[in-house]
C-alpha cells in the first residue's frame, strides 16, 4: 500500500442491540476487503463476543453499502510456501471461529459478497442479502483457487455442478436468482439487510444456545477436510508464477497471461 492507503479507516465496528452483536466490516477504501490486520480484529472481534454471556448472537455485515469484495490482493506478496501455509493457519483460526463457535452468525449482505467476501458470507448460518446484491467467485482470475471453506460450503447450499460453474466461469448471482438457487435464505429490498439480518438474529438469541452450538459443531464437519486440503493446495499457489501474473494483472487493470507455472 501507499502512504495514503495504509492510514486509510480499516476497523471492525462492534455495535450491540440487546443480545445481539453487530460487526461491521468497515475499510472503505478497499470496499472491506479482507486484508489480514482486518481479519485479525474480526477474529478478536468474535473472541470477545464468544466469551460474554451476554452475547446469544451475532450479525456480520459490511460499511457503505458493500459487504465485501474479497481479499487484498494488494498484500498478497508471499515469497514462500511456508509463508503461504502461516497465512492459511491465520485464517483458519478466523473460519473455525465463524463456522464453529457457539454463537449463531447472520450475514446482512448488501453489494458485493466476492472471492473472500463471499467465502465469510458462507461461512455465516443465515444470509440475509439485498435483491441487487451480487455474489461471485473469482479467485481463479489471481491464480488462487477458492479458500476459506469455499469448496465445501459452495456446493453445499447450491449444489457440486452449480458450485463449479460458479468456481470455474466466475458466474455471479443477483440476490434475487442467489435465492432461487439456495445461495443466500432471504432477499429484501436494496439497504433494508441489515434491519432483517437483526430481526432474524433476535430470533435465534432467544433460542436455547446449546442445541444451536452442537447444530452448528455438525454442520462444520465437512468443512474441516476443506481446510486440511486448502492449507497446502493454496498455500502451493501463492508462490507460482500464475499469482504474480495475476496479482499484477489485476493491479494494473489488464488482462492476465497465465502460463501454468
Amino acid at each position: 500500500m501507499d502512504g495514503a492507503e495504509s492510514t486509510a479507516r480499516m476497523r471492525i465496528i462492534e455495535e450491540r442491540d440487546g443480545p445481539v452483536m453487530v460487526l461491521t466490516l468497515d475499510y472503505p477504501a478497499r470496499r472491506n476487503a479482507l486484508a489480514v490486520p482486518l481479519r485479525v480484529e474480526l477474529e478478536q472481534a468474535l473472541e470477545r463476543a464468544s466469551a460474554d454471556g451476554s452475547t446469544r448472537a451475532i450479525v456480520l455485515t459490511g460499511s457503505e453499502g458493500v459487504f465485501s469484495a474479497g481479499g487484498d490482493i494488494s498484500g498478497m506478496n508471499i515469497a514462500t510456501a511456508h509463508e503461504g501455509r502461516e497465512r492459511m493457519r491465520r485464517t483458519h483460526r478466523l473460519v473455525r471461529l465463524l463456522a464453529r463457535g457457539n454463537l449463531p452468525v447472520v450475514a446482512a449482505v448488501e453489494g458485493w459478497a466476492v472471492g473472500a467476501g463471499l467465502s465469510l458470507a458462507l461461512l455465516c448460518d443465515t444470509i440475509v442479502a439485498a435483491d441487487d446484491a451480487r455474489f461471485m467467485a473469482g479467485f481463479h482470475k489471481i491464480g488462487l483457487m477458492a479458500d476459506m471453506g469455499l469448496p465445501a460450503t459452495l456446493p453445499a447450499r447450491i449444489g457440486a455442478g452449480r458450485a463449479r460453474d460458479m468456481l470455474l466461469h466466475h458466474t455471479q448471482y443477483l440476490g434475487t436468482e442467489a435465492q432461487r438457487i439456495g445461495l443466500v435464505d432471504y432477499v429484501v429490498p436494496k439497504g433494508k439487510a441489515l434491519e432483517v439480518a437483526l430481526e432474524k438474529a433476535r430470533f435465534l438469541a432467544q433460542e436455547a444456545p446449546l442445541p444451536i452450538a452442537y447444530t452448528r459443531q455438525w454442520f462444520a464437519e465437512e468443512l474441516e477436510r476443506a481446510l486440511a486440503r486448502e492449507a497446502d493446495w493454496q498455500a502451493a499457489l501463492f508462490v507460482t508464477e500464475d499469482h504474480k501474473e495475476g496479482r499484477e494483472a489485476f493491479l494494473s487493470k489488464r488482462k492476465p497471461v497465465f502460463r501454468g507455472r
